[in-house]
């Protein structure tokens, strides 16, 4: 019988043209079934220059040094490069007042930028899927993002930390899980499983496992594809305006009040987030951000507003800066 591969792989030829398999990449890899699905595609498309990249979180003790080790055995029977990485994930949400699954999202970037610095490659490939996205889309929506927070997923993305610009790719954005199931029962891959994933404390498991086999139930119908077309709309759409956005604002020391007062509001709002943010200001929402944005409004008599950890913009002669 012939193996059949998900077919939104097939339908993505253009992506991979765009990132042809003799370049050298990073390929994040826990040693779960997506991931290792992922790596196996990668393989199959001819892609010879991967170094595997794994970061144990500390969160299940033995497990989690088993899972290093069996990725590790993995890159060695491929002749693959690897790189282990390890952060007590725990202790980092503790100390920045995160939840369990930012701090180690943060964590795993941080990890993957110092890869990319440190070897000179600068692309990656991640293994997030189309219930990803879609338990994604849903999780910001619930947090209060706009369209961007559920849009945040995309095939490619660019982050910055310091000098460093990785590229991640994410080519199964429209696999749905049962077909990386299909592609791993079908190729007798071995996986480790995480049983964190079947418990319902973290936010992301509770859309998973009960609010959307519940709007389902309650709708008769299969709700997930419609939230992923919303998604993809958004992230088009994201697209468009980001390019609005003048990157000489973003990166300068102060915003001049005159010029944003010429944009439209939602130009407004998207100038002044990225501004912050690249200003390292922490915990940046939608609420800092109209803060922030009242400074430029004709006749308002504050000229002060407070950010999180300290910090505060001022508006003084035509300019507003952080300090």
């Amino acid at each position: 019988m012939k193996l059949q591969q998900p077919r939104a792989l097939i339908e993505s030829e253009r992506f991979f043209r765009d990132f042809p398999p003799n370049r050298p990449y990073l390929i994040g890899v826990s040693g779960g079934r997506d991931s290792i699905a992922l790596l196996n595609l990668l393989i199959d498309l001819g892609y010879k220059k991967l170094a595997i990249c794994h970061l144990n979180h500390q969160l299940r003790g033995r497990e989690s040094r088993r899972d290093a080790r069996f990725v590790e055995k993995i890159a060695r029977n491929l002749r693959f490069d690897c790189e282990i990485g390890s952060t007590d994930v725990g202790a980092l949400a503790k100390r920045s007042k995160l939840s369990i699954e930012t701090a180690a999202r943060f964590a795993r970037l941080a990890f993957f930028v110092e890869v990319a610095r440190r070897r000179r490659c600068p692309r990656i490939f991640l293994a997030h899927h189309a219930d990803d996205l879609v338990e994604t889309a849903l999780l910001n929506l619930f947090r209060g993002a706009g369209p961007g927070g559920m849009a945040a997923m995309r095939k490619i993305s660019i982050h910055r930390i310091g000098k460093t610009q990785l590229t991640i790719l994410r080519p199964l954005l429209g696999v749905w899980r049962g077909g990386i199931d299909t592609y791993i029962s079908q190729r007798h891959l071995e996986f480790r499983e995480d049983a964190t994933n079947a418990v319902l404390h973290s936010s992301r498991n509770k859309i998973r496992h009960r609010i959307l086999p519940d709007i389902e139930k309650q709708f008769g119908r299969d709700v997930r594809k419609t939230i992923w077309r919303a998604a993809q709309i958004w992230s088009e759409e994201e697209a468009v305006l980001d390019s609005l956005v003048s990157t000489g604002m973003i990166f300068s020391a102060n915003l001049a009040v005159a010029a944003l007062r010429k944009m439209p509001v939602a130009l407004q709002r998207r100038t002044i987030l990225r501004w912050l943010r690249a200003g390292k200001v922490a915990d940046v929402n939608f609420d800092v951000v109209e803060n922030v944005r009242a400074l430029i409004e004709p006749g308002a008599k504050a000229a002060k507003v407070n950010l999180p950890r300290d910090q505060h913009v001022r508006r003084r002669a035509g300019r507003i800066f952080v300090e």
